[in-house]
């Protein structure tokens, strides 16, 4: 009785309710339930076999004949596009919504070179494997990197990129960030816990909001990193930190030929090693109200809306607002 009701006053004033026992999933998400028929895609890379998950979702009734490709975040997975998945399929698209190598249903392999162009690389062969030669790219946070890495490496292919809330719109290391290095990274992944993860989702992906139906991604990032797969899934989310500090995008955003969409909410703060950043220079970091209508003037064709009020996951708290923007962004 206690525990429901400090979970109806937690719903209340917005604060995380205390949730029940964290479920464990596999080493590559099993057991967890995606929106959508997922499918693998097995390849080599470095030397080994490796495999991304992924879900490729037809257009629903009228068919546009166009595709495109949803890129995560670090601290997300593809099955959290799930309400952009069915608006773009509605409204014509093709969808091909996959998990990097590192990430959720895919490989997580004990040794592997990260960097954004391999990722990249990978991703553009699935998209060979399915037959697709033209395509829109969206991208949310560290997916908003990627996707610029993308576009920048196959800009013959990316029609039009978005980008949600993108880390990487400056660049921390020569902002005076310390390097952390990658055991550091693994010793701060393998004490990832639901308390702390809701608790920092809710101040930087909700501005301060929390609603029950969020629970079910914290749930998700904890159940995988708690699961068998625990000391591989920690060890693939140091390397890929290493990976996000240490090749900024910054710099390249003016090579973009491309349009470009830019989606921010101007509440978020969210800068990788703010943490341990001495004082003065973590007062400067991760000032998306500032670093939105910036990088937009960088990039040639650009075009900025902002989500005032919102944090890192605008298409999380707002989905009715953020597709229709999407979708009207993409019409002919």
């Amino acid at each position: 009785m206690l525990r429901a009701t400090a979970l109806a006053l937690a719903c209340l004033v917005g604060a995380p309710a205390l949730a029940a026992e964290t479920p464990t999933y596999g080493k590559q998400l099993e057991g967890f339930s995606y929106p959508h028929p997922l499918k693998h895609y097995d390849f080599q890379s470095q030397g080994q076999p490796l495999q991304m998950g992924y879900m490729d979702v037809p257009a629903k009734g009228q068919a546009n004949g166009r595709s495109v490709l949803l890129m995560h975040g670090k601290n997300f997975c593809s099955a959290t596009w799930e309400t952009t998945i069915d608006a773009l399929s509605q409204a014509g698209y093709r969808v091909i919504a996959a998990d990097q190598v590192g990430f959720c249903t895919s490989s997580k392999p004990a040794h592997y070179q990260y960097s954004f162009q391999q990722l990249a690389s990978n991703t553009h062969a699935l998209l060979e494997h399915l037959g697709i030669q033209k395509v829109i790219v969206l991208g949310h946070s560290t997916g908003g990197m990627l996707a610029t890495r993308y576009a920048l490496m196959y800009p013959q292919q990316v029609e039009r990129l978005a980008m949600v809330n993108p880390i990487g719109l400056e660049d921390w290391k020569a902002l005076g960030v310390p390097y952390r290095t990658v055991d550091q990274w693994y010793e701060r992944e393998l004490k990832l816990d639901a308390e702390g993860v809701r608790e920092y989702e809710r101040k930087t992906y909700y501005a301060g909001r929390w609603k029950p139906e969020y629970e079910r991604w914290v749930q998700m990032l904890v159940g995988l990193n708690k699961g068998p797969g625990h000391e591989a899934v920690a060890w693939n989310s140091a390397l890929i930190y290493d990976m996000i500090f240490t090749q900024p995008v910054y710099h390249e955003f003016s090579e973009l030929k491309m349009p470009t969409l830019l989606v921010i909410g101007d509440q978020d703060t969210t800068a990788i090693g703010s943490d341990i950043a001495p004082p003065e220079v973590k007062a400067q970091l991760g000032k998306y109200k500032e670093l939105g209508p910036k990088v937009a003037k960088l990039i040639p064709h650009g075009e900025l809306v902002t989500f005032e009020g919102m944090g890192h996951a605008p298409q999380i708290e707002a989905p009715r607002r953020f597709n229709k923007t999407l979708v009207e962004w993409l019409a002919p």
